[in-house]
């Protein structure tokens, strides 16, 4: 059964979703969450020219855009457990300081190996781990009927990822790809005082637990779909935000620069419905937000892998974005109805396994191109999960909705 995520000891605002929160809050959680996604996928706008240098192979090349979202993952459940033991806030503000020093670090030494592509993505997994904060720092701002709007807001922050596919080709063509990674500080350094400015943790934090309670909610089922969901809706968002100017370069010939505005393309579709997707969500419920999301995605993967020429996969690709977008937020309408008195961890656990997904994707689709000579197998494969995800929720929808839907008071 749901457990009330509002803190009931206070007046319901009066006003609608903006006074039922705290804005500021909102703001720097999108903020700090739009530049962390920034340089979470910084690796893959650069994939082409480190390639290059590097002289890496397909594989290589998959694997080392898919090791941030790994390292982002696995971070995402120790953030999670960060959040409920010592807020949001300073959870936020550590995980900053982190990246900026990485990334002054990697720029200052020189990335010279793959290996040191490899340690860069460890460090940059710390910004992919922002989800187990930005979320949670805003989210208990908000009552249970505002939870699609407000989650899908700061998780728009994932637009980010339009950012770097848009500037860092260019920048890496005008400075070198390696400058790239110190100018990234810049902004990164304005937005943490921003941040350190707005955030304000939310009241009626739960109490700090033991670590076995924290990870009490793996003994539930609903947790494991929830995640397995994200594995698939986000996973494929992060996976093709990291993969896709790889593939450009590849797969049609375009110069970095034309593949970065390419994938730019394809992730705002995706960034852009996420918070359209909460508020779907919010509308006609989690479950037929989701229904529809992994149909549209499955089709057009399956599409993109027979697409035999840029046009048609590029409208394909934006297709399937803005299905795995609109996903998103309809993942994270569900997770605070049924787990709200452990939204930290499991905010950290969804979001961990949507980088595995993310992951999984990545590096697939480097091994294809490696020993298939095709990037269409790891596509097909990919809109196959979408459609076991389809069954799955098909599976597990009658008893969300005579259970804890009826209980949270909300449509699921």
């Amino acid at each position: 059964m749901a457990t009330a995520l509002w803190d009931d000891t206070r007046e319901p605002a009066k006003g609608g979703f903006w006074a039922s929160g705290h804005t500021p809050t909102l703001v720097a959680a999108f903020l700090y969450f739009d530049l962390a996604f920034m340089v979470w996928v910084l690796l893959g706008p650069l994939a082409p020219d480190i390639a290059k240098a590097l002289l890496l192979t397909p594989a290589q090349k998959g694997l080392m855009v898919a090791v941030p979202t790994l390292a982002g993952a696995l971070l995402r459940v120790v953030n999670g457990l960060l959040v409920d033991r010592i807020g949001p806030k300073r959870s936020g503000a550590i995980s900053q300081i982190i990246v900026i020093a990485g990334l002054f670090s990697a720029w200052s030494l020189g990335v010279t190996s793959f290996a040191g592509t490899l340690a860069l993505g460890v460090i940059l997994g710390f910004a992919g781990a922002s989800f187990a904060i930005a979320l949670p720092l805003a989210s208990r701002w908000y009552p249970p009927e505002h939870q699609g709007k407000a989650m899908g807001l700061a998780g728009m922050g994932n637009s980010g990822t339009v950012l770097a596919a848009l500037f860092a080709p260019a920048l890496a063509r005008a400075f070198g790809w390696n400058a790239v990674l110190g100018l990234a500080c810049v902004p990164l350094t304005l937005v943490f005082m921003v941040y350190m400015a707005l955030a304000k943790d939310p009241p009626g934090a739960p109490a700090p637990r033991s670590f076995a309670e924290y990870l009490s909610p793996l003994r539930q089922a609903d947790a494991w779909w929830l995640m397995g969901f994200y594995a698939v809706t986000f996973g494929g968002f992060v996976g093709l935000a990291a993969s896709l100017p790889i593939y450009f370069t590849d797969r049609f010939g375009l110069t970095p620069v034309q593949a970065g505005y390419a994938t730019a393309a394809c992730v705002f579709a995706g960034s852009l419905v996420r918070p359209m997707g909460g508020a779907l969500a919010d509308g006609i419920g989690g479950v037929k937000a989701l229904t529809a999301v992994f149909a549209a995605a499955a089709l057009a993967l399956v599409g993109v892998a027979l697409a035999g020429g840029f046009v048609p996969a590029l409208a394909l690709f934006v297709c399937a974005m803005l299905a795995l977008g609109t996903g998103n937020g309809a993942v994270f309408q569900l997770v605070p109805q049924r787990f709200a008195a452990e939204i930290g961890v499991m905010t950290g656990l969804v979001g961990m396994a949507g980088g595995i997904g993310g992951f999984y994707l990545a590096s697939s689709l480097g091994l294809a191109k490696q020993y298939a000579g095709s990037f269409a197998p790891g596509f097909l494969i990919f809109a196959g999960l979408a459609l076991v995800a389809l069954i799955g929720l098909q599976a597990v929808k009658p008893r969300w909705r005579a259970n804890w839907g009826t209980a949270a008071g909300v449509r699921i």
